[in-house]
C-alpha cells in the first residue's frame, strides 16, 4: 500500500528517517516543522517541505487542505527537565499542538493518525519489566502527562470524527542525526563527549536503566503501523504498541559500551540525579511482534557505528 502522508516535525532525527521509509516505500511525503531543532537539509530531497509550528493556523490549513491518507505526528517538545520547569510550554506544544493537528486531520478527512508516545515515560516507574502495553499509565513527568493526554486526544477525536489511530510508544531512540546537543539524546551526547575528549556527565549513579532503540527500527514501525488494523476496544492501549528492544542498559553500561565502540577509554563525572527522570526503564514489544509484524533488528553495535559514522562526517 502506497498513499500521501504528512509527517509533523518532519525535519527532525526521527522524522526525517520516518519520511526516508515512506518515500521508499512509494508515498509522496510532506514534511512539516518549524525547524526549532530540526534542519531543513535533513528532509529528503523527494519530500515537499513546509515550515510552520504545529499551533499555527499554517500547520493547520496544511493539514485540512492537503487531503493525506496519513498524518504521522512526530512533532513535540521531547524534553523532561523543559517539562519540568516550564509544564506550560510543555503542554503549550504537545497538547494544544497535537490537538490542532488533529482537528485539521479531522477537516482534512484523513484516513489514519500515527502518534509518536513515549513508552519511556507514559508507565511511570513500573514494577513490572520489561513493561507491556496494559501497564496501568503513571506518568512522573509533565512530559510523560502530555504523552499520555496526547493518545486521549487522538483516542477521542478520532472517535467523534471517524478517523483512526495508533499510538507507537518508543523507547529512547538512537542513530544519525540524534542532536547531541539534546538532553533526550544521551547516546549522541556520549558519543560526541568522547570524540571530543570531552568527559561523560552521569547523573545519579549511573545504575538508573534505559531500553535503547535504533531509529530506522522505529522508522519501520511507523511504516508498519500505517496499514495495520488499528482497533480500538475498550481500553486505550488497544492501538498502542510499545516501540524497543525488550533489553535494559544502565548508564553506566552504556558509557563504558560507548568507549568499546569508539576506542576509547571514558572519563565520568557523576552529578545529582534529576527530577522527573524515571529510574528504570524496558519495553515489552511482543504485542508489536503480533499485531505489526515488526521487531528490531539492529544491534546496538550496529547502531553504535551507523551514528559513529554519522558523527565522523556530519558538518561541525
Amino acid at each position: 500500500m502506497s498513499g500521501s502522508v504528512l509527517i509533523t516535525g518532519g525535519a527532525g532525527f526521527i522524522g526525517s528517517h520516518i519520511a526516508e521509509e515512506f518515500l521508499g516505500a512509494g508515498w509522496s511525503v510532506t514534511c512539516l516543522d518549524d525547524l526549532s531543532r530540526g534542519k531543513q537539509d535533513q528532509v529528503p530531497a523527494a519530500a515537499r517541505f513546509i515550515k510552520a509550528d504545529v499551533r499555527e493556523r499554517l500547520a493547520f490549513e496544511a493539514v485540512a487542505d492537503g487531503r493525506f491518507d496519513l498524518l504521522i505526528h512526530e512533532a513535540a517538545q521531547i524534553d523532561v527537565r523543559v517539562s519540568v520547569h516550564e509544564p506550560a510550554l510543555d503542554a503549550s506544544i504537545n497538547l494544544v499542538g497535537f490537538a490542532n493537528m488533529l482537528a485539521a486531520a479531522a477537516a482534512g478527512k484523513t484516513k489514519r493518525v500515527i502518534f509518536a508516545s513515549s513508552g519511556g515515560v507514559v508507565y511511570g516507574d513500573p514494577t513490572l519489566l520489561p513493561t507491556p502495553e496494559p501497564t496501568a499509565t503513571l506518568p512522573i513527568s509533565p512530559y510523560g502527562v502530555s504523552k499520555l493526554a496526547g493518545e486521549h486526544y487522538l483516542r477521542a477525536l478520532g472517535e467523534l470524527h471517524g478517523f483512526e489511530g495508533v499510538a507507537l510508544r518508543y523507547s529512547n531512540v538512537y542513530g544519525p542525526r540524534q542532536d547531541p546537543k539534546s538532553e533526550a539524546g544521551v547516546v549522541s551526547i556520549f558519543v560526541s563527549r568522547l570524540l571530543e575528549g570531552r568527559p561523560l556527565t552521569i547523573f545519579g549513579d549511573g545504575t538508573q536503566t534505559r531500553d535503547y532503540v535504533y531509529v530506522k527500527d522505529v522508522a519501520r514501525a511507523n511504516l508498519l503501523a500505517a496499514t495495520v488494523s488499528a482497533s480500538r476496544g475498550p481500553r486505550l492501549d488497544g492501538p498502542a504498541f510499545n516501540i524497543g528492544t525488550g533489553r535494559e542498559t544502565t548508564v553506566n553500561d552504556l558509557a563504558a559500551h560507548v568507549g568499546r565502540a569508539l576506542g576509547k577509554t571514558p572519563v565520568i563525572e557523576y552529578t545529582a540525579a534529576r527530577p522527573g527522570e524515571l529510574f528504570r526503564s524496558c519495553l515489552d514489544v511482543s504485542k508489536a511482534g503480533r499485531e505489526l509484524g515488526w521487531a528490531p533488528r539492529a544491534t546496538f553495535d550496529e547502531g553504535m557505528k551507523a551514528l559513529a559514522a554519522w558523527f565522523a562526517g556530519a558538518p561541525k
